[in-house]
């Protein structure tokens, strides 16, 4: 049964990530945007704390925890106003996708300085003309002696420049059956024929998007993380990870401007009374506050999940519980700025850049229309229109 009463141990893991968030906040990740930076004191404070590797195994520097502790991590993070969006890549995709797969050797040499912080890892698996269709990936991987040789692009790939390495989806051609099937390599970013390039983008963030071009990129026969005829699998062992810590991040979100709002709503007085006494302001905020309470146990379900090994559950879960956080956030944005009026959109509060962001979570990793495709093929049993 899925635990929705968290123990001790995750309340104060929540509590004492709460306390670090308190320290940096808002102002913190506005100020750093506002540079140019990326989070990098807030990174490095939090890895040696040992929340970046809270879920990454004991014996290679982590916590022994699971995506449960990671995304308590991150919630509460987003939810003191300073979210770490690498979270989601780095130690929860990445490192739990060679944590789970890799070679020993791989995981020596990457999992401590994921679990601390020292090493950052980007994943690259979005393509221009692949979409949110994984099975049309047009990188490939082909054998060249011992070696590996990767051609393609990608984009949307976040936090490239911060990065030692990216893990690269690609795709490899079936010896038995000439089909290609997908692949995972580690890809280092300073690779001869690795190229990375911005994204103009209008969301502001402290993590910078980039497109890859990848020409004839070499690489050792060690760089394959995982079975060559597993791929698929290891594939969705990362992406589960993803809608949780998304969701996480959604919620967070959402969180942090309900907080705003409900502040501003109790001590802003119009009439002789507080505006957080009428109706018609408390109820739209009550009603934010229980959809990303929904949301959350959502989350829960599927960390758990994902965590106990039945990765099919954890699959449906973690979909749903991304598409419900991702539909939280944006409402209680929308009111928590609606609460504040004019002042909502002002700089001085800092939730109208919120508009743009929970935009975020409905779209990506995955958009929501797809998650209901996938809900209504793989839960419902309704046939497919593509």
């Amino acid at each position: 049964m899925t635990a929705v009463i968290e123990s001790e141990e995750h309340k104060a893991l929540r509590s004492a990530v709460a306390a670090l968030g308190k320290r940096y906040g808002r102002d913190y990740l506005t100020r750093t945007i506002a540079e140019g930076k990326p989070l990098t004191e807030l990174w490095a404070e939090a890895g040696k704390l040992g929340y970046l590797g809270v879920n990454l195994p004991e014996e290679h520097g982590g916590g022994g925890g699971g995506i449960t502790e990671l995304s308590i991590v991150l919630e509460e993070l987003g939810a003191a106003g300073s979210p770490l969006l690498m979270l989601v890549v780095s130690p929860a995709i990445c490192g739990t996708v060679i944590s789970r797969f890799g070679t020993e050797e791989q995981k020596r040499t990457w999992l401590p300085g994921l679990a601390d912080g020292t090493r950052l890892m980007a994943f690259g698996i979005t393509e221009p003309d692949a979409g949110s269709n994984s099975h049309r990936i047009t990188t490939t991987a082909r054998r060249d002696g011992a070696d590996w040789l990767l051609t393609g692009r990608k984009v949307f790939i976040s936090g490239v420049d911060m990065a030692d390495a990216v893990l690269v989806v690609g795709r490899t051609e079936d010896a038995r059956t000439g089909r290609l099937k997908p692949c995972l390599f580690i890809v280092p970013t300073d690779a001869e024929g690795f190229q990375k390039h911005p994204i103009d983008m209008e969301l502001n963030a402290a993590e910078k998007q980039f497109e890859l071009v990848l020409d004839d990129v070499r690489l050792p026969a060690d760089a394959l993380v995982g079975d060559e005829d597993a791929g698929l699998l290891q594939l969705f062992a990362g992406l589960n990870p993803e809608r949780i810590m998304t969701a996480a991040f959604a919620i967070g979100m959402g969180r942090y401007a309900l907080t705003k709002a409900i502040e501003y709503a109790r001590d802003r007085t119009v009439w002789k009374a507080p505006i957080g006494a009428h109706q018609a302001i408390a109820h739209p905020l009550a009603q934010a506050h229980i959809d990303l309470e929904l949301a959350r146990l959502m989350m829960q379900k599927a960390a758990h999940l994902y965590d106990a090994g039945d990765d099919i559950g954890a699959g449906e879960a973690a979909n749903m519980a991304k598409y419900a956080a991702g539909e939280a956030c944006v409402k209680a944005v929308d009111q928590a700025v609606h609460t504040l009026g004019g002042n909502g959109l002002t700089r001085e509060y800092g939730l109208a850049s919120l508009i743009t962001a929970a935009r975020v979570a409905r779209i990506a990793p995955v958009s929501r229309e797809m998650i209901l495709n996938y809900v209504s093929h793989q839960t419902l049993g309704l046939p497919k229109s593509y």
